[in-house]
């Protein structure tokens, strides 16, 4: 469950979402991200959060980066992913500039992972929370997560491993007692 502390306001959210924006159009044009100047934004943007930015483009995924684990402020960490996100993914060219009106961004702030301990793949499938849940797989050589929100597009618990044991480069049929798990929650904006 998120911490009180790691609620935002409606304005802090709105600031958020400038940032990435702001990160965005600032790579468009100088190469780089923005420039976070932490002593201009709230006591809670400035505390060290992990964060993933997703960019859709008429509903369909056009860049996502983030991390795991928290290094540093929030409010830096999301201007980086924003840049990274629209600029960096292998899996897509980078944004345009007649793209960027056409961009809807969404942040995802993570709480820490924590462990999940569990004696077969039903086990770890039951516990499981759709909708809530974020997941981490861990297997020597790979590593997968998939945000609480892919629950949208595989709301079934089975469907949901599966295609993360494929993004992690596994058969969805594998299973092995090396596999580790963790979950996590996220705040999502908007």
């Amino acid at each position: 469950m998120l911490a009180p502390e790691c609620s935002y306001t409606e304005a802090e959210r709105a600031t958020l979402l400038n940032v990435a924006r702001e990160s965005i159009e600032q790579g468009l044009k100088s190469g780089r991200s923005l420039p976070v100047r932490l002593h201009d934004y709230s006591e809670a943007l400035q505390r060290c959060q992990a964060s993933f930015v997703t960019l859709e483009k008429s509903g369909q995924l056009r860049g996502c980066i983030g991390t795991l684990e928290a290094y540093r402020s929030l409010v830096e960490d999301v201007a980086e992913h924003a840049y990274a996100a629209a600029f960096r993914d292998p899996r897509f060219p980078p944004v345009s500039p007649q793209e960027l009106p056409l961009l809807d961004i969404h942040i995802s702030v993570l709480t820490p992972a924590s462990p999940l301990t569990f004696t077969s793949e039903r086990d770890l499938l039951a516990q499981l929370v759709p909708g809530r849940d974020g997941l981490i797989l861990q297997y020597p050589g790979h590593r997968a997560t998939f945000l609480p929100s892919v629950w949208e597009t595989l709301p079934g618990p089975g469907d949901f491993l599966n295609h993360l044991k494929a993004k992690a480069g596994l058969p969805i049929d594998f299973w092995s007692d090396q596999l580790t798990f963790q979950r996590y929650t996220t705040i999502a904006i908007p």
